[in-house]
């Protein structure tokens, strides 16, 4: 997932960081990132769940 493989790559760019400044930025956007695809997993999941109850609803009708 794009997400993950940003926060991944944050994390690695934290870690090669000399100053401490940047190595905190990077951190940050390896949390960030890490936030925004936890998001969007839950965001696909319900779309899911809701997509299959609107299928299932069409189906007793």
């Amino acid at each position: 997932m794009f997400y993950r493989d940003r926060a991944r790559q944050a994390e690695a760019d934290a870690d090669s960081a000399i100053l401490d400044n940047v190595r905190d930025r990077w951190a940050r956007a390896a949390k960030a990132w890490d936030e925004m695809a936890t998001r969007a997993e839950k965001t696909a999941e319900r779309r899911s769940v809701n997509e299959e109850a609107k299928a299932m609803a069409g189906e007793e009708d």
